[in-house]
């Protein structure tokens, strides 16, 4: 007769939410190939496919929106140029590290300060699965 013992996997999460202030920033004003470059460098850089890149450009330097649609979610900036500001938002699902796109915005913006938050979202609960044991 086989022994069957439970082993329990502890609660996962879905994804993970890097929320970030990059202030004294720089590459605020127009949202051309550069920024484009950046959101693109950086879902390669966390390992994420890249579905689409837009940007909105608000004119008269007053800053652009760019987000890149990633089949693992999201990566977003929005600048405000009049205070060297940008407000980023990474989420990413699966086995994609949103850390390192982080760390290429982090090297186009070169923020003289910033405020991270990381949030773990999606929480599912623990899961047991059997496990047979072979007979002795």
């Amino acid at each position: 007769m086989n022994d069957i013992s439970i082993k329990t996997f502890p609660p996962a999460v879905l994804g993970q939410h890097i929320i970030a202030d990059f202030h004294g920033a720089r590459n605020l004003l127009e949202a051309g190939p550069s920024s484009i470059e950046a959101l693109t460098q950086a879902a390669d850089a966390a390992g994420a496919v890249v579905l689409d890149v837009r940007m909105h450009d608000f004119g008269d330097r007053a800053g652009y929106t760019g987000v890149a649609l990633l089949a693992e979610s999201h990566i977003s900036v929005h600048t405000w140029p009049e205070y060297d500001y940008v407000a980023v938002d990474i989420f990413m699902c699966g086995d994609a590290k949103p850390e390192l796109s982080l760390n290429r915005l982090r090297d186009f913006f070169q923020p003289s300060h910033e405020e991270v938050q990381t949030l773990r979202r999606g929480q599912v609960p623990a899961m047991a699965a059997p496990v047979s044991k072979a007979p002795a």
